[in-house]
Protein backbone atom coordinates (compact mmCIF):
# COMPACT_ATOMS: atom_id res chain seq x y z
CA UNK A 1 0.00 0.00 0.00
CA UNK A 2 1.83 3.28 -1.08
CA UNK A 3 1.43 5.86 1.47
CA UNK A 4 -0.76 8.70 1.05
CA UNK A 5 -0.59 12.19 2.70
CA UNK A 6 -2.93 15.10 2.95
CA UNK A 7 -2.43 18.31 4.99
CA UNK A 8 -3.47 21.41 5.23
CA UNK A 9 -0.82 24.37 4.34
CA UNK A 10 -0.76 27.46 4.26
CA UNK A 11 0.80 28.81 1.17
CA UNK A 12 3.89 30.38 2.53
CA UNK A 13 4.82 26.29 3.18
CA UNK A 14 3.36 25.56 -0.24
CA UNK A 15 6.16 27.67 -2.43
CA UNK A 16 8.22 26.96 -0.34
CA UNK A 17 11.51 24.93 -0.62
CA UNK A 18 9.96 22.09 0.28
CA UNK A 19 8.00 21.29 -3.19
CA UNK A 20 9.50 21.52 -6.88
CA UNK A 21 6.62 21.56 -8.76
CA UNK A 22 6.06 20.54 -12.10
CA UNK A 23 3.10 20.14 -14.40
CA UNK A 24 4.13 16.93 -16.79
CA UNK A 25 3.63 17.47 -20.48
CA UNK A 26 0.82 15.09 -20.60
CA UNK A 27 -0.89 17.61 -18.87
CA UNK A 28 -3.64 20.33 -20.62
CA UNK A 29 -2.09 23.25 -21.26
CA UNK A 30 -2.69 26.33 -18.87
CA UNK A 31 -6.48 27.28 -19.74
CA UNK A 32 -7.75 29.79 -16.93
CA UNK A 33 -8.91 33.14 -18.69
CA UNK A 34 -9.41 36.28 -17.37
CA UNK A 35 -13.33 35.26 -15.73
CA UNK A 36 -11.66 32.41 -13.47
CA UNK A 37 -8.66 34.60 -12.52
CA UNK A 38 -10.63 37.65 -11.92
CA UNK A 39 -13.13 35.28 -9.91
CA UNK A 40 -10.27 34.29 -7.51
CA UNK A 41 -8.97 37.84 -6.96
CA UNK A 42 -12.83 38.51 -6.31
CA UNK A 43 -13.22 35.53 -3.75
CA UNK A 44 -9.88 36.42 -2.25
CA UNK A 45 -10.83 40.14 -1.56
CA UNK A 46 -14.46 39.46 0.10
CA UNK A 47 -12.61 37.01 2.41
CA UNK A 48 -9.43 39.55 2.82
CA UNK A 49 -12.82 42.17 3.94
CA UNK A 50 -15.03 39.31 6.16
CA UNK A 51 -12.50 38.65 8.60
CA UNK A 52 -9.19 39.29 9.73
CA UNK A 53 -8.88 35.85 11.23
CA UNK A 54 -10.99 33.74 9.10
CA UNK A 55 -8.73 31.11 7.59
CA UNK A 56 -9.36 30.79 3.74
CA UNK A 57 -9.41 27.81 1.53
CA UNK A 58 -8.53 27.41 -1.91
CA UNK A 59 -9.18 23.67 -2.48
CA UNK A 60 -6.53 21.06 -3.00
CA UNK A 61 -3.59 19.43 -4.96
CA UNK A 62 -3.01 15.92 -6.17
CA UNK A 63 0.83 15.59 -6.36
CA UNK A 64 3.12 12.87 -7.05
CA UNK A 65 5.89 13.20 -4.53
CA UNK A 66 8.25 11.14 -2.39
CA UNK A 67 8.22 12.34 1.34
CA UNK A 68 11.68 13.09 1.49
CA UNK A 69 12.03 14.55 -1.65
CA UNK A 70 11.09 18.19 -2.70
CA UNK A 71 10.14 17.38 -6.50
CA UNK A 72 6.62 17.05 -6.82
CA UNK A 73 4.54 16.47 -10.20
CA UNK A 74 1.01 18.33 -10.54
CA UNK A 75 -1.70 15.93 -11.01
CA UNK A 76 -4.46 18.20 -10.34
CA UNK A 77 -4.39 21.92 -9.43
CA UNK A 78 -1.90 23.35 -12.23
CA UNK A 79 -4.69 26.37 -12.85
CA UNK A 80 -4.95 27.12 -9.52
CA UNK A 81 -0.84 26.65 -9.05
CA UNK A 82 -0.12 28.90 -11.83
CA UNK A 83 -2.77 31.86 -11.12
CA UNK A 84 -1.28 31.84 -8.20
CA UNK A 85 2.34 32.55 -8.99
CA UNK A 86 0.62 35.10 -11.23
CA UNK A 87 -1.05 36.83 -8.68
CA UNK A 88 2.23 36.86 -6.75
CA UNK A 89 4.65 37.80 -9.44
CA UNK A 90 2.22 40.84 -10.40
CA UNK A 91 2.06 41.78 -6.38
CA UNK A 92 5.57 41.82 -6.42
CA UNK A 93 6.38 43.80 -9.54
CA UNK A 94 3.64 46.70 -8.10
CA UNK A 95 5.50 46.73 -4.71
CA UNK A 96 7.66 49.62 -3.86
CA UNK A 97 9.59 48.16 -1.26
CA UNK A 98 12.86 46.08 -1.91
CA UNK A 99 11.65 43.74 0.49
CA UNK A 100 8.49 42.93 -0.10
CA UNK A 101 9.74 42.45 -3.52
CA UNK A 102 12.41 40.03 -2.32
CA UNK A 103 10.02 38.17 -0.55
CA UNK A 104 7.45 37.75 -2.95
CA UNK A 105 10.17 36.83 -5.34
CA UNK A 106 11.30 33.98 -3.12
CA UNK A 107 7.78 32.63 -2.91
CA UNK A 108 7.82 32.31 -6.91
CA UNK A 109 11.48 31.06 -7.64
CA UNK A 110 13.82 29.53 -5.33
CA UNK A 111 16.88 31.97 -4.69
CA UNK A 112 19.42 28.71 -4.05
CA UNK A 113 21.22 27.62 -0.88
CA UNK A 114 24.73 25.94 -0.67
CA UNK A 115 24.18 24.83 2.81
CA UNK A 116 20.86 22.47 1.33
CA UNK A 117 21.80 21.94 -1.65
CA UNK A 118 19.26 24.12 -3.36
CA UNK A 119 19.88 25.11 -6.59
CA UNK A 120 18.03 28.46 -8.17
CA UNK A 121 14.57 27.27 -9.94
CA UNK A 122 11.45 28.60 -10.06
CA UNK A 123 8.99 26.92 -7.44
CA UNK A 124 6.76 26.02 -10.38
CA UNK A 125 7.62 24.74 -14.08
CA UNK A 126 4.92 24.35 -16.28
CA UNK A 127 5.11 22.22 -19.78
CA UNK A 128 8.26 22.35 -21.83
CA UNK A 129 6.23 24.55 -24.61
CA UNK A 130 5.16 27.07 -22.06
CA UNK A 131 7.91 27.41 -19.25
CA UNK A 132 10.32 30.22 -21.06
CA UNK A 133 7.63 32.52 -21.89
CA UNK A 134 6.33 31.80 -17.91
CA UNK A 135 9.63 32.09 -16.84
CA UNK A 136 10.57 35.09 -18.97
CA UNK A 137 7.45 37.24 -18.49
CA UNK A 138 6.09 36.49 -14.88
CA UNK A 139 8.66 34.78 -12.76
CA UNK A 140 11.33 37.06 -13.41
CA UNK A 141 11.75 39.92 -11.67
CA UNK A 142 10.11 43.48 -13.61
CA UNK A 143 8.60 40.37 -16.04
CA UNK A 144 4.92 41.93 -15.73
CA UNK A 145 5.91 44.67 -16.24
CA UNK A 146 7.64 44.51 -19.54
CA UNK A 147 4.59 41.95 -20.22
CA UNK A 148 1.96 45.02 -19.84
CA UNK A 149 3.93 46.24 -23.18
CA UNK A 150 3.60 43.15 -25.37
CA UNK A 151 1.38 42.78 -28.38
CA UNK A 152 -1.39 39.58 -27.77
CA UNK A 153 0.58 38.21 -30.94
CA UNK A 154 3.45 37.69 -28.77
CA UNK A 155 1.52 34.63 -26.62
CA UNK A 156 2.21 31.39 -29.57
CA UNK A 157 -0.38 29.53 -28.01
CA UNK A 158 -3.13 29.11 -26.29
CA UNK A 159 -1.98 29.19 -22.95
CA UNK A 160 0.93 31.95 -22.97
CA UNK A 161 -2.69 33.73 -24.46
CA UNK A 162 -3.91 33.01 -21.13
CA UNK A 163 -1.00 33.88 -19.06
CA UNK A 164 -0.90 37.11 -20.45
CA UNK A 165 -4.31 38.09 -20.20
CA UNK A 166 -4.47 37.54 -16.88
CA UNK A 167 -1.11 38.89 -15.65
CA UNK A 168 -2.87 41.75 -17.83
CA UNK A 169 -6.14 41.85 -16.02
CA UNK A 170 -4.80 41.09 -12.55
CA UNK A 171 -2.25 44.12 -12.45
CA UNK A 172 -4.99 46.45 -13.49
CA UNK A 173 -7.18 45.40 -10.99
CA UNK A 174 -4.67 45.63 -8.30
CA UNK A 175 -3.45 48.74 -9.53
CA UNK A 176 -6.36 50.22 -8.45
CA UNK A 177 -6.19 49.10 -4.81
CA UNK A 178 -3.96 51.08 -2.47
CA UNK A 179 -0.40 49.76 -1.32
CA UNK A 180 -1.79 49.38 1.98
CA UNK A 181 -4.48 47.40 1.10
CA UNK A 182 -2.41 45.27 -1.57
CA UNK A 183 0.13 44.66 1.75
CA UNK A 184 -3.18 43.48 3.68
CA UNK A 185 -3.57 40.87 1.01
CA UNK A 186 -0.14 39.75 1.03
CA UNK A 187 -0.06 39.17 4.94
CA UNK A 188 -3.52 36.93 4.02
CA UNK A 189 -2.39 34.88 1.20
CA UNK A 190 1.10 33.91 3.14
CA UNK A 191 -0.27 33.64 6.83
CA UNK A 192 -4.31 31.97 6.48
CA UNK A 193 -4.84 31.18 2.88
CA UNK A 194 -4.79 27.70 2.46
CA UNK A 195 -4.28 24.41 0.16
CA UNK A 196 -5.54 21.01 0.98
CA UNK A 197 -1.79 19.21 -0.07
CA UNK A 198 -2.48 15.19 -0.84
CA UNK A 199 0.70 13.38 -2.41
CA UNK A 200 1.41 9.85 -3.22
CA UNK A 201 4.69 8.78 -4.60
CA UNK A 202 2.60 6.56 -7.08
CA UNK A 203 1.60 7.77 -10.57
CA UNK A 204 -1.59 5.43 -10.91
CA UNK A 205 -2.25 5.81 -6.75
CA UNK A 206 -2.73 9.55 -7.53
CA UNK A 207 -4.74 9.56 -10.33
CA UNK A 208 -7.00 7.18 -8.35
CA UNK A 209 -6.94 9.81 -5.69
CA UNK A 210 -8.23 12.67 -8.09
CA UNK A 211 -10.97 10.18 -9.51
CA UNK A 212 -12.33 9.55 -6.11
CA UNK A 213 -11.99 13.54 -5.08
CA UNK A 214 -13.93 14.03 -8.43
CA UNK A 215 -16.15 11.80 -9.17
CA UNK A 216 -19.91 11.75 -8.68
CA UNK A 217 -20.67 8.23 -8.53
CA UNK A 218 -23.60 7.70 -6.06
CA UNK A 219 -22.72 9.96 -3.43
CA UNK A 220 -25.55 11.90 -1.84
CA UNK A 221 -26.07 15.37 -3.85
CA UNK A 222 -27.71 18.80 -1.77
CA UNK A 223 -30.73 17.34 -3.86
CA UNK A 224 -30.25 14.24 -2.11
CA UNK A 225 -30.58 15.89 0.82
CA UNK A 226 -33.04 18.21 0.42
CA UNK A 227 -35.76 15.38 -0.70
CA UNK A 228 -34.72 13.26 2.21
CA UNK A 229 -35.84 16.63 4.36
CA UNK A 230 -38.75 17.58 2.62
CA UNK A 231 -40.42 14.01 1.65
CA UNK A 232 -39.62 13.06 5.31
CA UNK A 233 -41.81 15.97 6.76
CA UNK A 234 -44.71 15.18 5.02
CA UNK A 235 -48.01 13.31 5.96
CA UNK A 236 -47.32 9.32 5.26
CA UNK A 237 -50.46 9.35 2.89
CA UNK A 238 -49.09 12.07 0.61
CA UNK A 239 -45.54 10.99 0.80
CA UNK A 240 -44.82 8.70 -1.80
CA UNK A 241 -46.77 10.91 -4.66
CA UNK A 242 -44.90 13.73 -3.89
CA UNK A 243 -41.79 11.69 -3.80
CA UNK A 244 -43.10 10.14 -7.33
CA UNK A 245 -42.97 14.67 -8.37
CA UNK A 246 -39.91 15.10 -7.38
CA UNK A 247 -38.25 12.27 -9.15
CA UNK A 248 -40.24 12.91 -12.48
CA UNK A 249 -38.83 16.50 -11.99
CA UNK A 250 -35.51 14.90 -11.39
CA UNK A 251 -35.75 12.18 -14.54
CA UNK A 252 -36.79 15.57 -16.59
CA UNK A 253 -34.35 17.82 -15.55
CA UNK A 254 -31.43 14.92 -15.75
CA UNK A 255 -29.57 14.33 -12.36
CA UNK A 256 -26.38 16.08 -13.47
CA UNK A 257 -27.78 19.33 -13.99
CA UNK A 258 -30.86 18.96 -10.71
CA UNK A 259 -28.30 20.40 -8.11
CA UNK A 260 -28.07 23.40 -11.10
CA UNK A 261 -31.61 24.32 -11.42
CA UNK A 262 -31.45 24.54 -7.62
CA UNK A 263 -28.76 26.56 -7.79
CA UNK A 264 -30.98 29.17 -10.17
CA UNK A 265 -34.27 28.50 -8.05
CA UNK A 266 -31.52 30.11 -5.22
CA UNK A 267 -30.61 32.95 -7.15
CA UNK A 268 -34.17 33.70 -8.47
CA UNK A 269 -35.39 33.38 -4.28
CA UNK A 270 -32.26 34.95 -3.03
CA UNK A 271 -31.98 37.99 -5.85
CA UNK A 272 -27.91 37.62 -4.94
CA UNK A 273 -25.17 35.78 -5.65
CA UNK A 274 -24.28 32.88 -3.62
CA UNK A 275 -21.34 32.77 -1.07
CA UNK A 276 -21.51 29.86 0.71
CA UNK A 277 -22.54 26.46 -0.50
CA UNK A 278 -25.61 25.43 -1.80
CA UNK A 279 -26.23 23.03 0.92
CA UNK A 280 -26.25 25.83 3.45
CA UNK A 281 -27.85 29.00 1.58
CA UNK A 282 -30.68 27.03 -0.16
CA UNK A 283 -32.33 25.94 3.19
CA UNK A 284 -31.87 29.70 4.28
CA UNK A 285 -33.05 31.37 1.22
CA UNK A 286 -35.51 29.03 -0.17
CA UNK A 287 -37.05 26.46 2.31
CA UNK A 288 -37.32 28.44 4.96
CA UNK A 289 -40.41 29.66 3.06
CA UNK A 290 -41.72 26.31 3.10
CA UNK A 291 -41.52 25.04 7.24
CA UNK A 292 -41.90 21.21 7.62
CA UNK A 293 -45.04 20.06 6.77
CA UNK A 294 -45.07 22.64 3.71
CA UNK A 295 -43.19 20.41 1.27
CA UNK A 296 -45.75 19.82 -0.72
CA UNK A 297 -46.33 23.41 -2.21
CA UNK A 298 -42.46 23.53 -2.44
CA UNK A 299 -42.88 20.93 -4.84
CA UNK A 300 -46.10 21.91 -6.39
CA UNK A 301 -45.08 25.48 -6.91
CA UNK A 302 -41.60 25.98 -7.24
CA UNK A 303 -39.92 22.62 -7.92
CA UNK A 304 -42.37 21.54 -10.40
CA UNK A 305 -43.01 24.51 -13.31
CA UNK A 306 -39.19 25.35 -12.56
CA UNK A 307 -38.28 22.26 -14.17
CA UNK A 308 -40.57 22.08 -16.42
CA UNK A 309 -39.43 25.76 -17.59
CA UNK A 310 -35.16 24.42 -17.78
CA UNK A 311 -36.44 21.92 -19.62
CA UNK A 312 -37.82 23.89 -22.12
CA UNK A 313 -35.49 26.40 -22.02
CA UNK A 314 -32.85 23.69 -22.70
CA UNK A 315 -34.34 22.04 -25.01
CA UNK A 316 -36.14 24.71 -27.01
CA UNK A 317 -39.82 23.11 -26.82
CA UNK A 318 -41.56 25.89 -25.30
CA UNK A 319 -45.58 25.96 -27.11
CA UNK A 320 -48.30 27.88 -27.83
CA UNK A 321 -50.89 28.86 -30.32
CA UNK A 322 -48.42 31.31 -31.83
CA UNK A 323 -45.18 32.60 -31.97
CA UNK A 324 -43.51 29.29 -29.61
CA UNK A 325 -40.83 29.28 -32.68
CA UNK A 326 -39.51 33.35 -31.67
CA UNK A 327 -39.55 32.15 -28.13
CA UNK A 328 -37.49 29.19 -28.85
CA UNK A 329 -34.95 30.69 -31.46
CA UNK A 330 -33.92 32.58 -28.17
CA UNK A 331 -33.22 30.07 -26.30
CA UNK A 332 -31.27 28.49 -29.39
CA UNK A 333 -28.75 31.56 -29.48
CA UNK A 334 -28.62 32.29 -25.33
CA UNK A 335 -27.60 28.14 -25.09
CA UNK A 336 -24.71 29.55 -26.99
CA UNK A 337 -23.54 31.89 -24.08
CA UNK A 338 -20.17 30.95 -22.52
CA UNK A 339 -22.06 30.69 -19.24
CA UNK A 340 -25.86 29.64 -17.75
CA UNK A 341 -25.85 33.26 -15.51
CA UNK A 342 -29.03 34.46 -17.88
CA UNK A 343 -31.10 30.92 -16.35
CA UNK A 344 -32.40 32.44 -13.66
CA UNK A 345 -34.57 35.46 -15.21
CA UNK A 346 -35.15 33.35 -17.92
CA UNK A 347 -37.15 30.61 -15.68
CA UNK A 348 -38.75 33.45 -13.99
CA UNK A 349 -40.17 34.84 -17.09
CA UNK A 350 -40.85 31.68 -17.96
CA UNK A 351 -43.00 30.79 -14.92
CA UNK A 352 -44.55 34.05 -14.82
CA UNK A 353 -45.12 34.36 -18.16
CA UNK A 354 -45.63 30.89 -19.83
CA UNK A 355 -49.16 31.68 -21.38
CA UNK A 356 -47.81 35.37 -22.93
CA UNK A 357 -45.63 34.05 -25.98
CA UNK A 358 -45.44 37.97 -26.91
CA UNK A 359 -44.27 39.34 -23.68
CA UNK A 360 -41.65 36.08 -23.95
CA UNK A 361 -40.81 37.56 -27.17
CA UNK A 362 -39.79 40.91 -26.00
CA UNK A 363 -38.05 40.03 -23.00
CA UNK A 364 -35.72 37.55 -24.28
CA UNK A 365 -34.74 39.99 -26.64
CA UNK A 366 -33.94 42.44 -24.29
CA UNK A 367 -32.04 39.52 -22.15
CA UNK A 368 -30.23 38.09 -24.83
CA UNK A 369 -29.05 41.87 -26.02
CA UNK A 370 -27.56 42.18 -22.24
CA UNK A 371 -26.10 38.28 -22.22
CA UNK A 372 -24.52 39.19 -25.77
CA UNK A 373 -23.28 42.75 -24.22
CA UNK A 374 -21.47 41.13 -21.25
CA UNK A 375 -20.59 38.01 -23.32
CA UNK A 376 -18.97 41.24 -25.71
CA UNK A 377 -17.82 43.43 -22.83
CA UNK A 378 -16.11 40.31 -20.58
CA UNK A 379 -18.20 40.86 -17.82
CA UNK A 380 -16.70 38.57 -15.16
CA UNK A 381 -18.92 36.43 -13.16
CA UNK A 382 -19.38 38.54 -9.79
CA UNK A 383 -20.68 42.05 -11.70
CA UNK A 384 -22.58 39.61 -14.01
CA UNK A 385 -24.23 37.85 -11.48
CA UNK A 386 -25.01 41.17 -9.96
CA UNK A 387 -26.48 42.61 -12.72
CA UNK A 388 -29.00 39.41 -13.10
CA UNK A 389 -29.69 39.48 -9.43
CA UNK A 390 -30.52 43.05 -10.65
CA UNK A 391 -32.61 42.38 -12.98
CA UNK A 392 -34.45 39.81 -10.80
CA UNK A 393 -35.25 42.13 -8.00
CA UNK A 394 -36.83 44.42 -11.26
CA UNK A 395 -39.03 41.80 -12.37
CA UNK A 396 -40.12 40.81 -8.81
CA UNK A 397 -40.43 44.93 -8.37
CA UNK A 398 -42.90 44.39 -11.19
CA UNK A 399 -40.99 45.99 -13.40
CA UNK A 400 -41.35 43.41 -16.68
CA UNK A 401 -40.04 44.73 -19.80
CA UNK A 402 -39.39 48.33 -19.09
CA UNK A 403 -36.71 46.52 -15.96
CA UNK A 404 -33.89 49.21 -15.71
CA UNK A 405 -31.27 46.30 -15.29
CA UNK A 406 -32.62 44.78 -18.85
CA UNK A 407 -31.65 48.12 -20.86
CA UNK A 408 -28.33 48.93 -21.32
CA UNK A 409 -26.25 52.38 -20.66
CA UNK A 410 -24.72 54.63 -22.78
CA UNK A 411 -21.40 54.00 -21.28
CA UNK A 412 -21.96 50.22 -22.11
CA UNK A 413 -23.44 50.43 -25.35
CA UNK A 414 -20.10 52.24 -26.52
CA UNK A 415 -17.98 49.29 -25.32
CA UNK A 416 -20.18 46.97 -26.65
CA UNK A 417 -19.48 49.11 -30.38
CA UNK A 418 -15.76 49.75 -29.42
CA UNK A 419 -15.47 45.62 -29.18
CA UNK A 420 -17.34 44.69 -32.20
CA UNK A 421 -14.97 47.47 -34.53
CA UNK A 422 -12.02 46.10 -32.98
CA UNK A 423 -10.26 42.97 -33.25
CA UNK A 424 -12.70 41.06 -32.92
CA UNK A 425 -11.01 37.18 -34.07
CA UNK A 426 -8.88 37.95 -31.21
CA UNK A 427 -11.58 37.96 -28.89
CA UNK A 428 -12.08 33.93 -28.55
CA UNK A 429 -14.90 33.57 -26.53
CA UNK A 430 -16.73 35.77 -28.24
CA UNK A 431 -16.29 35.62 -32.02
CA UNK A 432 -18.22 32.96 -32.74
CA UNK A 433 -21.23 33.96 -31.12
CA UNK A 434 -21.03 37.68 -32.47
CA UNK A 435 -20.41 35.81 -36.50
CA UNK A 436 -23.30 33.40 -35.94
CA UNK A 437 -25.76 35.89 -34.80
CA UNK A 438 -24.55 38.35 -37.55
CA UNK A 439 -25.45 35.85 -40.12
CA UNK A 440 -28.83 35.26 -38.85
CA UNK A 441 -29.51 39.00 -39.19
CA UNK A 442 -28.12 39.21 -42.36
CA UNK A 443 -30.16 36.23 -43.32
CA UNK A 444 -33.05 37.78 -42.42
CA UNK A 445 -34.58 34.83 -40.05
CA UNK A 446 -36.21 34.44 -36.82
CA UNK A 447 -34.35 31.66 -35.83
CA UNK A 448 -32.00 30.33 -38.55
CA UNK A 449 -29.92 27.23 -37.20
CA UNK A 450 -26.86 25.44 -38.69
CA UNK A 451 -26.83 21.26 -38.00
CA UNK A 452 -23.53 21.50 -39.95
CA UNK A 453 -21.27 18.91 -37.30
CA UNK A 454 -18.75 21.86 -37.98
CA UNK A 455 -18.66 25.55 -37.91
CA UNK A 456 -15.13 27.23 -38.27
CA UNK A 457 -14.11 30.75 -38.97
CA UNK A 458 -11.44 31.69 -41.84
CA UNK A 459 -9.80 35.27 -42.96
CA UNK A 460 -10.12 36.13 -46.13
CA UNK A 461 -7.55 38.44 -46.00
CA UNK A 462 -4.74 35.75 -44.59
CA UNK A 463 -2.81 36.04 -41.61
CA UNK A 464 0.06 35.63 -43.36
CA UNK A 465 0.23 35.87 -46.88
CA UNK A 466 3.01 34.63 -49.00
CA UNK A 467 5.41 36.98 -50.13
CA UNK A 468 4.77 37.36 -53.85
CA UNK A 469 1.39 37.11 -53.34
CA UNK A 470 -1.30 39.55 -54.77
CA UNK A 471 -2.32 40.39 -50.87
CA UNK A 472 1.10 42.03 -50.45
CA UNK A 473 0.50 44.09 -53.33
CA UNK A 474 -3.05 45.19 -51.88
CA UNK A 475 -2.47 46.15 -48.86
CA UNK A 476 0.36 47.34 -47.32
CA UNK A 477 1.40 46.35 -43.86
CA UNK A 478 -0.01 48.35 -41.77
CA UNK A 479 -3.55 48.07 -43.36
CA UNK A 480 -3.24 43.75 -43.32
CA UNK A 481 -2.43 44.80 -39.35
CA UNK A 482 -5.49 46.53 -39.10
CA UNK A 483 -8.25 44.64 -41.09
CA UNK A 484 -6.84 41.06 -40.99
CA UNK A 485 -8.48 40.66 -37.81
CA UNK A 486 -11.76 42.41 -37.92
CA UNK A 487 -15.14 41.45 -38.69
CA UNK A 488 -15.53 42.54 -41.97
CA UNK A 489 -12.69 40.41 -42.81
CA UNK A 490 -14.16 36.97 -41.15
CA UNK A 491 -16.53 34.66 -42.77
CA UNK A 492 -17.97 31.14 -41.76
CA UNK A 493 -17.20 27.70 -42.85
CA UNK A 494 -18.60 24.46 -42.46
CA UNK A 495 -15.48 22.89 -42.93
CA UNK A 496 -12.30 21.88 -41.22
CA UNK A 497 -9.88 24.48 -41.63
CA UNK A 498 -7.15 24.35 -44.29
CA UNK A 499 -4.10 26.39 -43.77
CA UNK A 500 -2.60 25.93 -47.57
CA UNK A 501 -6.69 27.20 -48.58
CA UNK A 502 -6.52 30.08 -45.92
CA UNK A 503 -3.25 31.69 -48.05
CA UNK A 504 -5.06 31.31 -51.56
CA UNK A 505 -5.34 34.02 -53.71
CA UNK A 506 -8.52 35.89 -53.33
CA UNK A 507 -10.27 34.84 -56.59
CA UNK A 508 -9.28 31.01 -55.82
CA UNK A 509 -9.82 31.16 -52.25
CA UNK A 510 -13.49 32.12 -53.16
CA UNK A 511 -13.82 28.93 -55.43
CA UNK A 512 -11.79 26.66 -54.07
CA UNK A 513 -12.60 27.18 -50.37
CA UNK A 514 -15.34 29.44 -49.56
CA UNK A 515 -17.96 28.13 -52.30
CA UNK A 516 -19.62 24.91 -51.73
CA UNK A 517 -20.15 22.50 -54.71
CA UNK A 518 -22.96 24.29 -55.80
CA UNK A 519 -20.90 27.61 -56.30
CA UNK A 520 -22.90 29.22 -53.33
CA UNK A 521 -22.13 28.91 -49.33
CA UNK A 522 -24.34 27.87 -46.36
CA UNK A 523 -23.85 31.05 -44.50
CA UNK A 524 -25.12 34.44 -44.93
CA UNK A 525 -21.88 36.13 -44.47
CA UNK A 526 -19.66 33.95 -46.72
CA UNK A 527 -21.80 34.40 -49.42
CA UNK A 528 -21.74 38.20 -49.37
CA UNK A 529 -17.95 37.36 -49.78
CA UNK A 530 -18.48 35.41 -52.75
CA UNK A 531 -20.42 38.89 -54.58
CA UNK A 532 -16.87 40.61 -54.91
CA UNK A 533 -14.54 40.53 -57.47
CA UNK A 534 -11.37 41.98 -55.10
CA UNK A 535 -10.57 42.38 -51.85
CA UNK A 536 -9.32 45.62 -50.90
CA UNK A 537 -8.76 47.65 -47.90
CA UNK A 538 -12.10 50.03 -49.27
CA UNK A 539 -14.10 46.67 -49.40
CA UNK A 540 -12.98 45.63 -46.22
CA UNK A 541 -13.75 50.05 -45.10
CA UNK A 542 -17.63 49.62 -46.34
CA UNK A 543 -18.04 46.06 -45.59
CA UNK A 544 -17.15 46.86 -41.58
CA UNK A 545 -19.83 49.92 -41.83
CA UNK A 546 -22.47 47.53 -43.09
CA UNK A 547 -21.80 45.23 -40.59
CA UNK A 548 -21.79 46.75 -37.77
CA UNK A 549 -25.05 48.58 -38.50
CA UNK A 550 -26.83 45.71 -38.62
CA UNK A 551 -25.33 44.42 -35.39
CA UNK A 552 -25.95 48.05 -33.90
CA UNK A 553 -29.55 48.07 -35.07
CA UNK A 554 -29.81 44.48 -32.88
CA UNK A 555 -28.23 44.94 -30.06
CA UNK A 556 -27.86 48.70 -29.57
CA UNK A 557 -30.96 50.67 -30.51
CA UNK A 558 -33.99 50.46 -27.92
Amino acid sequence: MQPLEAHEMPLHKVFCSDYSFTIPDYQRPYAWREEQATQLLEDLAEALDRDADEPYFLGSVVLVKETQHRAAEVIDGQQRLTTLTILLAVLRDLADDAEVRSDLGQMISEPGNKVRNLLPRPRLELRKRDQPFFLQHIQRTGGVTELLDLKPSAAKNEAQAAIRENAVALHKRFSAWSAERRDKLMLMLSDRTYLVVVSTPNLASAHRIFSVMNARGLDLSPTDIFKSTIIGNLPAASSELYADKWEIAEERVGRELFAELFQHIRMIFAKRRPEKELLKEFPEQVLNEYPPGKGAEFIDNVLTPYADAFSQIREYTYSAPAGAEKVNSWFRRLAQIDNSDWLPPALWAMCHHEDDPAWLNDFFRGLERLAASMLIRRVYATPRAQRYAGLLRDLADGQGLAAPSLVLSDAEKAEVDQKLNGDLYRQEKVRRYVLLRLDELLAEGSGATYEHARITIEHVLPQNPAPASLWKVNFTDAQREFWTHRISNLVLLNRTKNSQAGNYEFAQKKTAYFAARNGVSTFALTSQVLGHNRWTPQVLQERQKALLQVLRKAWLTD
